[in-house]
C-alpha cells in the first residue's frame, strides 16, 4: 500500500497565496476559478493544496502543518533567495514571513514561515531520535533562552518572549556569558521585528554585534550569529 497525504489549507484569496509558492520555487500544478476557488502546487516532495474563502481573515487563522525534509539548511537558503527576489526583501514580521533557522530542543531543526493566507509551514529535518521537549535547564540565562526560544519559534508568541529575555538582562538579574548574551541580544531584536518594533531592534543589534567571543564560542552560536548578519543587512545602515 503507498497513500499520499495532502492538507488543504484555506486563504481568502488564492493568487497572492500562488504568487508566494512561486516565488518559493513550486509550480502550480493545478487551478480552477469555479465551483469554488481551488489551487494545487508542488515542489519536490511537497504538496500543498488551497481553498479560497472570502472574509477570511489570514491575521487569525491557525491553520498549519509540518514539511520534513533531509536538506532544511538548503531549503532555508532557496527559499529565502526566492523570497528576496520576489518582494525585494525577506519578509520577517507580518504576513507572509520566514522566522529564523535553528536547533530546537525537540530534536528537529526547523523554521517556520507563513503564506499570504496565513497558513503556519513548519519546515524541519530531525536531528535526534528524541522528539519529546528536553528540559528546560535550570542556570537563569539557559532556562530563559530555552522559555524565549519555545514561545519565539514554537508557540510564535514574540511578546512574551521579549518579556522572559527583557527579565534576565535587567542588570540586576546578573551577567550572562558572552555567548549567552550574543544569543538573548539576537533573539530579542529578533522578536522587536516581529512585533514591528524595528527602531528598538537597532541598538539590541549594536550591542550583540559587539559581544567578543572566542572561536570556539562562535562555533557554539552559529545559528545566532547568522541571523545577527541577516537582521543587521535588513536593518542596520
Amino acid at each position: 500500500m503507498s497513500e499520499t497525504c495532502v492538507p488543504i489549507l484555506p486563504c481568502p484569496a488564492i493568487q497572492p497565496v500562488l504568487d508566494f509558492y512561486t516565488a518559493l520555487g513550486f509550480e502550480v500544478t493545478f487551478r480552477q476559478k469555479s465551483p469554488n476557488p481551488f489551487a494545487a502546487v508542488e515542489r519536490g516532495g511537497i504538496r500543498l493544496q488551497f481553498f479560497g474563502m472570502k472574509r477570511f481573515d489570514p491575521a487569525g487563522s491557525y491553520s498549519t502543518c509540518y514539511v520534513l525534509t533531509d536538506d532544511v539548511d538548503g531549503l532555508y537558503a532557496s527559499f529565502r533567495a526566492g523570497l528576496k527576489e520576489a518582494y525585494g526583501r525577506v519578509p520577517s514580521s507580518g504576513i507572509p514571513r520566514i522566522g529564523a533557522l535553528k536547533d530546537t530542543t525537540y530534536g528537529v531543526r526547523q523554521f517556520l514561515m507563513t503564506d499570504p493566507g496565513g497558513n503556519c509551514v513548519r519546515v524541519g529535518q530531525r536531528i535526534a531520535e528524541d522528539l519529546h521537549h528536553s528540559r528546560a535547564p535550570r542556570e537563569t540565562f539557559a532556562r530563559a533562552l530555552h522559555h524565549a526560544s519555545l514561545m519565539a519559534d514554537s508557540k510564535e508568541d514574540p511578546a512574551t518572549a521579549a518579556k522572559i529575555i527583557d527579565r534576565v538582562l535587567d542588570p540586576a538579574a546578573g551577567t550572562p556569558a558572552p555567548a549567552q548574551l550574543l544569543q538573548l541580544l539576537t533573539l530579542r531584536a529578533d522578536v522587536a521585528v516581529r512585533l514591528g518594533d524595528e527602531e528598538g531592534a537597532v541598538p539590541l543589534l549594536r550591542r550583540a554585534g559587539a559581544v567578543p567571543l572566542t572561536d570556539a564560542e562562535r562555533a557554539s552560536v552559529s545559528d545566532a550569529l547568522a541571523r545577527l548578519e541577516t537582521l543587521r543587512a535588513d536593518l542596520v545602515p
